[in-house]
């Protein structure tokens, strides 16, 4: 078997190669960000390892030899899961090595808007010392979060904030009643964006949410109430939240935004009320390893058995 580790952001992929290396695979690596360099690499591949790099019919069409495409991630939108299915290609990914990671960094975003501390920071730098100096700040305990998206990374967030929040609400049409903690109590999309003081997204980026987060959901939210995404960036119409700073939000904190890094004149890296951190809310040492491990892993799974350990797509068996 040969593969190809189509792009990665990690210093290197020495616990990928080891893995191969000791399970008799031929790597080959890059740093694809076409179609057409991703089907110039995979010559003679029979399984791909992917990042960010697009992988798609087009590359499938290129590379019928291509059965098998794993992401770095619990998310699969780099990858075209519909022209994996026509072409009878296996999609794996790695869905639960950040969880408590991805939940912890969404709810201490939160606090730190609720709690002003970046403002505070800065203004203790700047010779101001006054618990006021930032604003009126006010009791978490007396509002409302809501969840969109109650998964596994949805479920740990509700976990976790259940004794920080006066209630948790939440909405996912794909998630049954008996799925729903007794501590949260179900609501639909409307009632939630309209009763929540803060809300945090925790769904996969795809068609039915692709732009989801726009004016007229960010519409129906409460003056002064705060918006959370440690999902994917492409959830939110960034130009409509931009307005919303303007007339109803306090505050968003973004880990992702549509287009990663952004420019740097970009105005949403400019607003005063608008926390950022890079794309870092999955990130622990313990769960990058188990990230790379687990999507490294499908490749030499299908590889030995027919089938990875984690599927998105399965194809027929040959």
């Amino acid at each position: 078997m040969k593969i190809l580790i189509t792009d990665y952001d990690f210093p290197d992929v020495e616990l990928e190669l080891a893995l191969y290396r000791d399970a008799g695979v031929e790597v080959v690596t890059a740093q694809c960000r076409t179609e057409d360099e991703v089907i110039a690499a995979a010559k003679d591949c029979q399984g791909l390892l992917v990042q960010y790099a697009p992988v798609n019919g087009k590359v499938f069409a290129a590379r019928p030899e291509i059965r098998i495409a794993s992401r770095y991630g619990a998310g699969f939108d780099t990858i075209n899961t519909a022209d994996a299915k026509q072409h009878n290609v296996w999609v794996g990914n790695s869905p639960d090595y950040g969880v408590g990671e991805v939940a912890t960094h969404a709810l201490a975003m939160a606090l730190a808007m609720l709690r002003n501390i970046a403002a505070y920071d800065r203004d203790v730098k700047q010779g101001v010392w006054h618990y006021t100096s930032a604003g009126k700040i006010q009791r978490a305990s007396d509002m409302t979060l809501g969840i969109v998206g109650l998964g596994r990374i949805g479920k740990r967030m509700a976990h976790i904030s259940r004794n920080v929040f006066r209630r948790v609400i939440a909405c996912d049409p794909h998630i049954i009643d008996g799925d729903f903690p007794a501590y949260v109590e179900r609501v639909d999309k409307e009632e939630l964006f309209s009763q929540s003081d803060v809300v945090s997204l925790h769904t996969p980026l795809n068609d039915e949410t692709r732009g989801m987060i726009d004016a007229s959901v960010l519409g129906l939210m409460k003056p002064g109430s705060y918006l959370v995404n440690t999902a994917r960036g492409g959830l939110v119409e960034i130009g409509d939240l931009l307005k919303a700073l303007e007339t109803r939000l306090q505050g968003a904190a973004l880990d992702v935004l549509p287009v990663e890094p952004p420019a740097a004149d970009a105005a949403i890296i400019r607003h005063p009320r608008v926390l950022l951190s890079p794309h870092s809310a999955f990130y622990s040492e313990v769960a990058a390893s188990e990230l790379r491990r687990k999507a490294a892993q499908n490749l030499i799974d299908w590889h030995r058995t027919g089938r990875p350990s984690y599927v998105v797509v399965a194809a027929q068996q040959s």
